[in-house]
C-alpha cells in the first residue's frame, strides 16, 4: 500500500493521455471500494452484536434478521475476502512498475511552466480598461505605514492574468514611473529563499554566483533601497501568511510608492496577499474574443475572404464563453483550414473531445488547479459529476448529498459538526474558481439563458445559502463527466 501511495500522484497527472494507466487506476480504485465494503461489514457485525449484548432477550430475533449471525461463517467468508483484496493489491502493486511513475509529495507538485515578462501589446485584445485601472492603481500613493503596496488580480485560469500583469508591465509609463521592475514566476512552490534569488537575479538581470542565503537577501535590500520599485509576483498559490510576510519583510526597503502586483485564481491568496481590494478579471466580451479569434485562426485580412467560416467560428467563439486560453487554442487549432466540415466539427464538438495536442493546451491551466486540491476536496469536485451541466445548485443541499454519501473527510473533527465542514469545503472549492455564485454569473453575462436545475432543490429560506452554477472555466473545458472519467479512477 506505502509504494502505491507514494506515485499516486504522478499517476493522476499523467493518465490523461494513457489509457493503460487509467485501466490502472480503476483497478486501484476497485480494490479499495472492496476493501472499504469489508470494513463496513465489520462495522456492521461490531454493532449487531452491541445490540446482542444489550437486548439479550430479544436476541434471537436480531440474529434472525442479520444473515451473518453465525461468528464462524463470518470470519470464513471476511477472511477469504482480504485474502482476494491482499492479492488484488500485490498484482497491482507488481502492474505499476511498467508506468515509469516518480514519488511527489502532496506538497510539492512539479513546476509546470515558466512565464516572462514579455508581450505584443498588439497580440492582446479586449484588457484596455482593465489595464488603465491596473496602471491607476500603480500610481495611486500608498496609504498605510509600508512602502509597498500589494494589488491582487484574481480569476479563474486561463482568463488572462498573467498576460494583463505583462501590459501593465511594459507600458511607457509605468516604465517611467518606476526606477526598477522586477518580475518572477512564483507557481505553487512559494519557496522563500529561492524567491529573493529570482527577484534579485531579475534586478541585476544575471543570477547572483557564489553567494550564501544572507548575502542574497542582504543584496536585495541593498538593491531595492530607497527605489521605487514594481514587482510582479505571477501565478502564486501560497496560502500561508507566514510565508508571505516572511517574504514582505525583505521587501520593504524601497522608496514610498513601491507596488507588487500579484496574479492568482485564489480569492484566499489575495486577501492574505493584498493591501488592496482584490481586481477580479472578467471574461472577455464576445465582439473581443471573435477579434481574438481571428487573430490565430487566419492571417491577416485573410478573415474577409471567407465569411462562411466566420459564421462557424461566431459559434465556437460563443462555446468558449469568455475565456481566452479557449479562444486562443481553438483559433490555433483552425489555422489555415478552410474545409468547412473541420469547422462544423470543431463546433459540434466540446473542447474535451478534440485531438490530444488541442485538449492538452486547454487542459494545462486547468489541471494545475485540479491537483492543487488535497484529496478530501477532490473527492468532493468530482462528486459534482453527478449533476448535469450547466446546473444550478444550492449550497445547503450539495452539502447534505456530500454528507449522506459519505464524501466529506475531517481526521480533525473536533467540536465540528457535518455542516460545518461541509460549509467549509464548500468555501475552498469556491475560492478556488471550481464554482461560482449565481449572481456574480448573471452580473458577468455569462450565465446561459437556459440552465438544468439540480432535482428537488430546496425552497430558500431567510438563512438558506445562495445558488451557485459550476465554474465555466471547467464546465465549458471540458464538462465534469471528462474530468470525472480522467480522475475518479
Amino acid at each position: 500500500m506505502s509504494s502505491i501511495e507514494k506515485v499516486l500522484k504522478d499517476a493522476e497527472a499523467k493518465q490523461a493521455g494513457n489509457q493503460r494507466l487509467s485501466t490502472w487506476l480503476r483497478q486501484l480504485k476497485e480494490v479499495f471500494l472492496d476493501a472499504e465494503d469489508v470494513l463496513d461489514e465489520f462495522e456492521c457485525e461490531r454493532l449487531r452484536r452491541q445490540v446482542v449484548e444489550t437486548y439479550g432477550s430479544i436476541g434471537r430475533k436480531v440474529r434472525r434478521f442479520f444473515s451473518s449471525s453465525n461468528a464462524l461463517v463470518f470470519r470464513s467468508r471476511l477472511g477469504h475476502q482480504i485474502k482476494e483484496i491482499r492479492r488484488r493489491l500485490a498484482q497491482i502493486d507488481v502492474d505499476k512498475n511498467q508506468f515509469n511513475l516518480t514519488t511527489q509529495s502532496e506538497e510539492n507538485s512539479p513546476i509546470k511552466y515558466k512565464t516572462h515578462s514579455f508581450v505584443r501589446s498588439s497580440e492582446v485584445v479586449g484588457r484596455d480598461y482593465d489595464k488603465e485601472q491596473i496602471i491607476a492603481l500603480l500610481k495611486e500613493q500608498n496609504d498605510h505605514d509600508l512602502n509597498i503596496s500589494v494589488i491582487p488580480i484574481c480569476g479563474i485560469g486561463g482568463l488572462g492574468k498573467t498576460t494583463l500583469a505583462k501590459l501593465v508591465y511594459s507600458d511607457e509609463s509605468v516604465t517611467s514611473h518606476f526606477d526598477l521592475r522586477l518580475w518572477v514566476h512564483v507557481s505553487q512552490d512559494f519557496d522563500v529563499p529561492r524567491i529573493i534569488e529570482q527577484i534579485l537575479t531579475s534586478a541585476i538581470f544575471g543570477k547572483p554566483e557564489s553567494l550564501t542565503d544572507d548575502q542574497i537577501q542582504e543584496s536585495l535590500r541593498s538593491c531595492l533601497r530607497k527605489r521605487r520599485f514594481l514587482l510582479v509576483l505571477d501565478d502564486v498559490w501560497n496560502e500561508s501568511r507566514d510565508k508571505w510576510i516572511e517574504l514582505r519583510n525583505f521587501l520593504t526597503e524601497g522608496a514610498p510608492g513601491s507596488k507588487i502586483i500579484v496574479t492568482t485564481r485564489k480569492d484566499s491568496v489575495a486577501n492574505i496577499m493584498g493591501t488592496v481590494d482584490t481586481y477580479n478579471l472578467k471574461v472577455l466580451a464576445q465582439a473581443d474574443c471573435l477579434s481574438l479569434f481571428k487573430k490565430y485562426a487566419f492571417k491577416e485580412g485573410q478573415d474577409e475572404k471567407h465569411r462562411n467560416l466566420i459564421k462557424i467560428g461566431e459559434k465556437i467563439v460563443e462555446n468558449c464563453k469568455g475565456v481566452p486560453l479557449a479562444v486562443r487554442t481553438l483559433g490555433s487549432l483552425l489555422f489555415s483550414k478552410f474545409d468547412e466540415k473541420e469547422w462544423t466539427h470543431v463546433r459540434d464538438n466540446e473542447i474535451w473531445k478534440l485531438g490530444q495536442d488541442q485538449e492538452n493546451q486547454v487542459l494545462a491551466a486547468l489541471q494545475l488547479s485540479y491537483n492543487d486540491l488535497p484529496s478530501h476536496l477532490k473527492q468532493c469536485f468530482l462528486y459534482c459529476s453527478l449533476f448535469p451541466k450547466d446546473c444550478i445548485f444550492d449550497r445547503s443541499r450539495l452539502i447534505y448529498l456530500w454528507m449522506g454519501h459519505g464524501v466529506l473527510q475531517s481526521p480533525n473533527r473536533r467540536n465540528k459538526s457535518w455542516e460545518e465542514i461541509g460549509d467549509q469545503y464548500f468555501n475552498e472549492l469556491q475560492s478556488g474558481s471550481f464554482i461560482q455564485d449565481e449572481d456574480m454569473e448573471e452580473a458577468s453575462g455569462v450565465l446561459a439563458s437556459q440552465r438544468h436545475k439540480a432535482p428537488d432543490k430546496p425552497q430558500k429560506s431567510d438563512n438558506n445559502y445562495n445558488s451557485n452554477v459550476f465554474s465555466k472555466e471547467w464546465d465549458r473545458s471540458l464538462d465534469f463527466s471528462s474530468l470525472f472519467e480522467y480522475h475518479a479512477m
